[in-house]
Order: C-alpha cells, then sequence, then structure tokens
C-alpha cells in the first residue's frame, strides 16, 4: 500500500483575488482563485516559494516560474498543459493555432485547458478565440483579461486581442 503524502498550503492576497496553492512534499499540484476548504493544512517551503513567485509575478518582477508541478490528468490533458508551457509571457494564442497539430481536437484540447488546475503557473489564460475575443477561463473572463493585460504591461509587446 502506497504511503499516502502530507499535503500543504499557502495562499496569496493577488490584485485579482485569494489565490490558494496546495502541494505535498514534492511537487505543486494546485494553483487555484477563490476559496478552498484546507483544514489542518499548514504551509511548507514549496507553497512558500511558489506564493513568493507568484507575488513577483504580480510584481512584474517574474516571467517564468520554475517550481515542480504535478497535476492530475489523462496523458492527453499532459499533452496540452505541456503545450500551455510553450507559449510565451505577454503573447497570446488563439485556440485554432494552438491545436492546429490536432485540428479535429480542437473541442477537446479547448476541455483539457478548462481543465488546468496550476492557473497562471500553466498560462492556459494566454489562449483566446480565433475572432481576438477572450473566451473560457475558469477563474472568470475578467481575471483572464487583467492577467493578459498585465503581462502585455510588463512585457511592453503582446496583446490582449489579436488585430487583423
Amino acid at each position: 500500500m502506497a504511503e499516502k503524502k502530507m499535503e500543504y498550503a499557502s495562499f496569496i492576497n493577488s490584485p485579482i483575488g485569494k489565490i490558494t496553492i496546495l502541494a505535498d512534499d514534492d511537487f505543486v499540484h494546485a494553483v487555484t482563485f477563490g476559496e478552498q476548504t484546507i483544514e489542518g493544512l499548514v504551509e511548507n517551503n514549496l507553497t512558500k516559494r511558489v506564493a513568493k513567485q507568484l507575488a513577483d509575478y504580480f510584481d512584474g518582477n517574474l516571467t517564468t516560474f520554475d517550481f515542480p508541478i504535478k497535476q492530475k490528468g489523462t496523458a492527453f490533458q499532459q499533452g496540452v498543459w505541456q503545450n500551455l508551457l510553450t507559449i510565451p509571457y505577454g503573447t497570446t494564442l488563439s485556440y485554432a493555432k494552438f491545436s492546429a497539430h490536432h485540428p479535429l481536437a480542437i473541442r477537446a484540447i479547448a476541455a483539457a485547458n478548462g481543465k488546468n488546475n496550476l492557473a497562471i503557473a500553466i498560462p492556459c489564460h494566454r489562449v483566446i478565440g480565433s475572432n481576438g475575443k477572450l473566451v473560457g477561463y475558469a477563474g472568470g473572463l475578467w481575471r483572464k483579461q487583467w492577467l493578459l493585460q498585465h503581462e502585455r504591461e510588463v512585457s511592453q509587446k503582446g496583446q490582449t486581442e489579436i488585430k487583423f
């Protein structure tokens, strides 16, 4: 029988609301918005490291994260999440372009994007509609817009809408 890993949690207050960080001793498995029930959980060095990196991100001093991540998902979902990590900071990509390697799977790719539990760290917020509109974000479209605008301002490039 596998030994159950300890669970840890940290919170940060951000410009877009409270963020909960959940991890075990080795990996972060959730960075989510809003209140989470975490009775009995305490911080560890990993959750504190993530909280610091997120604070630096919101301050405009960090554009890439380097903490170890692992979330549960199918092989397909894992592949989608890995591909999200290739979208550069301060840029957006349409769902059509993001799924160009599997054009018939665009809905499955969008669904996998929506199952991402590592908000900001796995930048699902950088994928937008083909018409340049902001679509689908589990944290709310207002947060997606804020994150894209923040990254655009920090990087002095990118855009929140695709211009034709």
